[in-house]
């Protein structure tokens, strides 16, 4: 599976995007923040708070509790904030 890093979160984990291979436990996207963070404290740093990162599995936006199964792609970014400046 491909993970892509956008923005803030690409600059704390210092890529933007690697290949892994989750085990089997690692179901959700949930799941898969957990298991990111375990890789290095990079990882921890820019995945650790829930509340600050999104995420889209195959280009479509997914709360955390989404399935992996079959996922090809998992992004995670920042909110977007919108308005006018």
């Amino acid at each position: 599976m491909t993970v892509l890093y956008f923005a803030w979160v690409k600059e704390k984990v210092g890529m933007s995007e690697e290949s892994v291979s989750p085990p089997p436990e690692v179901a959700t996207v949930e799941g898969l923040m957990d298991w990111l963070a375990t890789r290095s404290r990079r990882h921890a740093e820019a995945l650790g708070d829930k509340k600050l990162v999104k995420a889209a599995v195959d280009q479509v936006h997914a709360p955390l509790a989404t399935s992996l199964k079959g996922a090809r792609e998992v992004a995670f970014f920042p909110p977007v904030t919108g308005g006018r400046g």
